[in-house]
């Protein structure tokens, strides 16, 4: 099977630049178990929403609403794959190189996006 991406999101060393969450931000996002497998998934590879669904085992629902609420805080960008035929589907990709959380005198939060 033959695929071409193309990235419908901006370059991505803008997205350095639009990650801007606070740490309870991010433990809100991450504590969910399945926002976390969601995301795992994707780091070990990008994905369509199915293979993620799968890769995670969520429901196909489950992982697009993780999706969805890591797009929108910034930490996952999508690609159009065109497949054989002209078919084509939405793939997933993490922004984030590394997100480190932690506890101590307060919550702190570093994301470090890719180049």
């Amino acid at each position: 099977m033959s695929v071409n991406t193309t990235s419908t999101s901006q370059r991505q060393s803008d997205w350095a630049e639009e990650i801007d969450l606070s740490a309870s931000e991010l433990f809100e996002l991450f504590g969910d178990e399945y926002t976390r497998r969601v995301y795992e998934a994707i780091t070990e590879q990008p994905r369509s929403g199915r293979a993620v669904a799968e890769a995670a085992d969520v429901s196909r629902a489950t992982a697009y609403r993780r999706l969805n609420d890591l797009r929108d805080a910034g930490l996952v960008r999508t690609e159009m794959m065109i497949c054989e035929g002209g078919h084509h589907k939405e793939r997933f990709k993490p922004v984030a190189t590394s997100i480190s959380l932690s506890l101590g005198d307060g919550f702190g939060a570093v994301v470090e996006a890719a180049d």
